[in-house]
């Protein structure tokens, strides 16, 4: 299961409701992974954290999972959704195409509180909390 943005954010607040989806998901041995466009899009966000207690936490967390590279594969299947979205009117981030190439390529779901835009993609497994 590939791990959202969203939900590394929100797991990284303490929010009970992925923190509950998470240790369900463990309790069936489900690997938990996240992609490389997730760590990107973490430490961006993380340019005015002084924090080093918050810092720690991330990096913990970043460390503690398995990881998904935005490899070939990947790029062509992203690129492929966000021209497709785009043709229909349907545009996303681009970050969010390139997660679900990546999802898309391995076979993965997708764990997020963004539903909205990721359900305009075909065939893209996808679960919330």
């Amino acid at each position: 299961m590939i791990l959202d943005t969203t939900a590394i954010i929100d797991l990284l607040r303490g929010d009970n409701e992925v923190v509950n989806k998470i240790k369900g998901l463990e309790r069936k041995n489900i690997p938990l992974v996240i992609t490389s466009i997730s760590v990107f899009e973490i430490w961006q966000g993380t340019k005015d954290i002084i924090d080093k207690e918050k810092m720690e936490r991330i990096y913990s967390l970043l460390e503690s999972l398995g990881g998904l590279s935005f490899d070939m594969p990947a790029a062509e299947e992203a690129g492929s959704i966000h021209s497709h979205l785009k043709k229909e009117g349907k545009i996303i981030d681009p970050e969010d195409s390139m997660i679900a190439g990546i999802a898309k390529i391995h076979h993965e779901t997708i764990l997020t509180r963004n539903i909205k835009h990721f359900q305009r993609i075909f065939g893209l497994k996808l679960e919330s909390y």
